[in-house]
């Protein structure tokens, strides 16, 4: 007798994340050919043979060209399968599906401020990545490789420095390799000043301090402040520039770069940034993390001139504090 009823069989949905075989880091300048060779273990038609069916990765832009330009603490991925549409690796998940109704910043959105023939300094909008990842190909990164090349096909940024995702500013990236290696080298050294202005909740009771502690990261991948001297040391100043006692607007100055820092620091003392759904304060009067780099200064590793990068106050900060129905 026929069944009238079958048990179905448990789907297996296919994982949409890409697949790697190899991550490295390069430690110095190198082509990329020659550094496949030393890290793959294989021979040089092998690895030519990744290249040109789109399988090599550098700071998640495929790379084709044998003899591209690594720079210090590039990341290099080769990909277990052939990544065809630099546009997107594989078909998208729910979550990008869903990351898609956002409307994404365009190249144009991001505005150049400074270029000459060692850097390119770009104002990253808020909710772009500086570098490429794994589930998402929209970068400051991808924007500034695809403007250094449409005239040029041999140049390429170098990545400098990061800020995150959430939060907007200034994001300098080095033209020349040999500059690009020079700060990387030296960069606590050359590094003079970097500022941000910060919207958090309430009135800080000190309208200036510097807080300094550790920070350490739990299970969760969050950074929190400690006095444990085994976490990474932080220190952060700041200075409150106007309030309204809902809010309040501050300038700060970091003397170390750690991870989402002046977060971490901000919701210690009870003022946490608006926006942060990381670190305790979901909601935003502008919709989005009240976090923007404002400055980069530091001395030119050659001819030792100070060099200033600037990206102004965003409106939607200055009018939280300038129009009474944004109270």
């Amino acid at each position: 007798m026929r069944k009238l009823f079958q048990k179905e069989k448990p789907r297996v949905e296919k994982s949409d994340a890409p697949v790697y075989t190899a991550t490295y880091k390069a430690q110095r300048s190198d082509e990329l050919l020659e550094f496949l060779l030393r890290k793959c273990n294989t021979s040089r038609n092998n690895v030519k043979s990744l290249l040109a069916r789109r399988q090599v990765l550098v700071n998640g832009k495929v790379i084709t060209q044998y003899n591209f330009l690594l720079a210090k603490d590039d990341e290099i991925k080769i990909s277990k399968r052939s990544i065809k549409d630099d546009g997107a690796r594989s078909a998208p998940t729910q979550q990008q599906k869903r990351a898609l109704v956002k409307p994404v910043p365009t190249a144009r959105e991001m505005k150049i401020v400074y270029e000459d023939g060692e850097f390119l300094a770009v104002d990253k909008p808020a909710g772009l990545l500086s570098v490429e990842s794994d589930t998402e190909r929209v970068s400051a990164y991808a924007y500034a490789f695809e403007y250094l090349t449409r005239n040029d096909k041999t140049a390429r940024p170098y990545v400098l420095h990061r800020i995150d995702k959430e939060t907007s500013g200034i994001l300098l990236f080095a033209k020349d390799i040999k500059i690009h290696s020079m700060l990387k080298m030296r960069w606590n050294d050359l590094m003079q000043n970097r500022e941000y202005y910060a919207v958090v909740e309430g009135t800080p009771e000190k309208q200036s301090d510097t807080i300094v502690s550790y920070l350490k990261e739990n299970q969760n991948k969050l950074m929190y402040s400690t006095q444990d001297p085994t976490g990474q040391r932080a220190v952060t100043h700041y200075e409150t520039l106007q309030t309204n006692g809902k809010y309040s607007l501050l300038r700060v100055r970091i003397d170390t770069g750690r991870k989402n820092q002046i977060r971490v620091h901000m919701h210690a003392i009870g003022h946490s940034v608006v926006g942060d759904d990381k670190y305790g304060h979901t909601k935003s009067p502008f919709g989005r993390l009240g976090l923007h780099a404002s400055k980069i200064e530091f001395t030119h590793p050659v001819s030792g001139q100070t060099l200033t990068f600037n990206a102004p106050l965003p409106p939607v900060f200055r009018n939280l504090f300038t129009r009474k129905d944004k109270v």
